[in-house]
């Protein structure tokens, strides 16, 4: 937050736990009115998580969310609903994803952004039904508000298409602008830039801008394009793993050497931490311990094959009508063995056809 800035959200030890898995981790920062705060990191370092926080989607395990009107009243966010969040507090968001209703028209998803106040002026639909003078003045200027916005960003002569049949970058900025037909103290978009080719982040920087110095409203901003943060951007927060690693000007964290590792790694000659150096030196090893793996079990099976007896042939026996072929046994024989076979020999005249462990031999034939 910029020097005599005026504080607009204090976020103090906000920690989110999900079981026994820690999202958020004592994260702790300021955002001023009139502001532009950028909330940066890597994939999965916990942005989105602190967004939900703020607007009711989640309830924090701990920490305390204020925000400060500039009116002087506060509100702790983490004790409101959702709902009361955007309606009384005045914040308001959008998503990674495009939320717009694409079956209506561009004009009607800005009306529709209105839906609070244009209720009240119905009395809850009582006013409105009869068409009272206060529920056509409302919603004369809820037309007009609409009209404003989408002359900021140039979609009145699309005002009655289908919000679906827009482009890509022109859905981002129509629902920016939804967004603030609610009039909220605190914009929060959440990766506004993303799939944004040069000109169209251009004329979303553009957009900013005007929000920030023209409506006086404080936009907090997720944003993985460094050139839209680098440039629009007074604040910047930096978080890694669910923690705070770095806050303070643009300019600043640019430099900051725990920014600059967690989004290109430690340097090589850099000191690591001696469970990482390990980890990395195991891995490097693999391909050495994989080819040694091989070679002593190639060893082993030389040794093996050295030292078992040498066969001969190969025999067969009929089971049950099934022939299977054994492997060849030693051809040595006991001396019993031997004296069986010949008296066989003698006392039949005919040759032995097998018998034994080693099966027939040449000299038998």
């Amino acid at each position: 937050m910029s020097v005599g800035s005026n504080v607009l959200l204090r976020v103090e030890h906000l920690t989110m736990r999900f079981g026994g898995l820690t999202a958020i981790d004592d994260v702790s920062f300021e955002a001023g009115d009139r502001e532009i705060t950028a909330i940066i990191g890597p994939n999965g370092a916990g942005k989105t998580t602190i967004f939900n926080t703020l607007t009711g989607f989640y309830r924090p395990t701990v920490g305390r969310l204020s925000l400060h009107h500039p009116s002087g009243q506060t509100y702790f966010l983490e004790r409101m609903e959702g709902h009361h969040i955007a309606q009384h507090a005045g914040v308001a968001r959008t998503f990674q994803n495009i939320r717009l209703f694409p079956r209506m028209t561009v004009l009607e998803n800005l009306i529709l952004a209105q839906h609070n106040r244009l209720m009240r002026a119905s009395g809850y639909t009582v006013f409105g039904l009869f068409g009272l003078k206060v529920y056509r003045d409302a919603e004369a200027e809820a037309v007009e508000k609409a009209k404003f916005w989408l002359d900021k960003i140039d979609l009145t002569d699309r005002a009655d298409v289908e919000a679906g049949n827009l482009a890509y970058g022109d859905q981002r900025r129509l629902e920016i602008v939804r967004a603030m037909c609610a009039d909220p103290v605190l914009l929060c978009l959440d990766e506004p830039a993303a799939g944004l080719n040069p000109r169209e982040s251009a004329d979303l920087n553009r957009l900013l801008r005007f929000i920030r110095d023209e409506m006086g409203t404080g936009i907090l901003l997720i944003e993985h394009d460094m050139s839209v943060v680098m440039e629009i951007s007074d604040h910047v927060v930096v978080i890694d793993y669910g923690k705070k690693i770095s806050d303070g000007t643009p300019e600043s964290v640019r430099n900051d050497p725990a920014v600059i590792r967690a989004y290109l790694g430690e340097e090589e000659d850099a000191e690591l931490p001696v469970v990482v150096a390990r980890d990395l030196a195991a891995e490097k090893d693999a391909p050495a311990r994989g080819r040694t793996a091989r070679q002593k079990i190639a060893e082993l099976a030389e040794e093996q094959e050295a030292s078992a007896p040498k066969k001969t042939g190969k025999r067969t026996v009929k089971r049950t009508g099934r022939t299977k072929r054994l492997a060849a046994e030693p051809t040595t024989r006991t001396k019993t063995e031997m004296e069986a076979a010949e008296s066989t020999r003698r006392h039949t005249g005919r040759k032995p056809t097998g018998g034994g462990r080693g099966g027939r031999r040449k000299g038998d034939e």
